[in-house]
């Protein structure tokens, strides 16, 4: 079982380039089989049936995934139907759950950290009157109850779960103990001991409640899990819950109206396989995209052939920045992230973009 709701916590993005294992890689259909050629044969030249050249593409894909897709497969679907050398995702979003999965390709994989700490929107709900071992419909019962909270009780806790509160993750997590994830050491049978950690709640609304369900509206920090506000609520009522049902509608800069399906996505699959230019307008967004809580300061191409390298840049004029963290550009390409000391630049991340 793996976690539908927030990956943040200790999960690095997947890569197609260099698959990394995830949550949802029990049914994954990432990663690429290669066939090696041992004695050279046909060198030079495309076999029957080969695949095409991949493009060097950059920028973010905002996907709205649907439910029964994991994670992995839907940068699969991305990477494939553009053809791309390079894709990774920020942030696992779980076969039960749907909604906007931020899909990093090329140079962009670079900013995925930036978006991994960004603020996230959800819609879901919590049927009441069952709790499960993993907090939500795959799981296995664990207790019941006949008790079906009144909309006023429900509301009148709500406050208790907002702004900054202390969650207990639920056993089936990312959460490493011991270097082993907690999900893997409960699929084993184990009770792992998992302690309070602070999570922010920017948001916290009942927007329905009826026929032993609440649909809630959550906006949330790095870190939060929803099933583990199900779980929790369930229990101060008296009730228990679990989540059935789940939709992310937002991942820091990335919302439902930039967001792209995935058959519009395998539509264009055609066209990235030819050799010619591919029309990326409106479904690849620019890398910066992910630095927009960052400031920005435009650099000589001087000073730009420095960062690239690796090496520090002065930053001369009155009103250049001296301390924090922001990027640079060079005619409105990315260049650089880094950080101010002393009037420096120092850069952390550098971008191949053309610049």
């Amino acid at each position: 079982m793996s976690d539908p709701v927030n990956h943040d916590a200790g999960e690095p993005p997947a890569s197609h380039s260099e698959a990394a294992p995830n949550r949802d890689s029990r049914n994954e259909g990432g990663g690429e089989r290669r066939n090696g050629n041992p004695r050279g044969r046909g060198k030079g030249r495309q076999r029957q049936g080969a695949k095409p050249h991949r493009r060097d593409v950059n920028g973010w894909v905002v996907l709205d995934k649907g439910v029964g897709m994991t994670s992995t497969q839907a940068v699969a679907v991305v990477k494939r139907a553009l053809n791309a050398k390079k894709a990774g995702h920020a942030g696992t979003l779980d076969p039960l759950a749907s909604g906007i999965l931020p899909i990093a390709l090329g140079e962009a994989t670079k900013t995925v950290p930036f978006i991994m700490d960004g603020r996230k929107a959800y819609v879901f709900t919590v049927t009441w009157g069952v709790e499960t071992d993993t907090d939500d419909a795959e799981g296995r019962v664990v207790g019941r109850t006949d008790i079906m909270p009144e909309r006023e009780a429900v509301e009148a806790l709500l406050p208790r779960f907002t702004g900054e509160i202390m969650q207990i993750p639920p056993q089936y997590s990312a959460i490493k103990i011991q270097g082993e994830r907690a999900y893997d050491l409960a699929r084993e049978g184990e009770t792992v001991d998992l302690q309070p950690r602070p999570v922010e709640i920017d948001r916290f609304a009942l927007i329905h409640h009826g026929e032993g369900k609440s649909i809630f509206e959550a906006e949330c920090g790095k870190g939060t899990y929803v099933r583990a506000l199900a779980r929790d609520l369930g229990r101060a009522l008296g009730c228990l819950g679990h989540v059935t049902a789940l939709r992310r509608t937002r991942v820091g800069p990335f919302t439902e109206e930039a967001a792209i399906d995935v058959a519009d996505i395998e539509a264009l699959s055609e066209a990235a396989a030819s050799p010619g230019p591919l029309d990326l307008a409106g479904i690849v967004l620019p890398v910066q995209v992910a630095l927009n809580e960052l400031d920005s300061v435009a650099v000589t191409r001087e000073a730009a052939n420095r960062l690239m390298r690796g090496q520090p840049v002065i930053l001369r004029g009155r009103d250049a920045p001296t301390e924090g963290q922001l990027f640079a550009t060079l005619n409105g390409l990315l260049v650089a992230v880094g950080h101010v000391e002393n009037g420096e630049l120092v850069p952390h991340r550098v971008f191949n973009l053309g610049a």
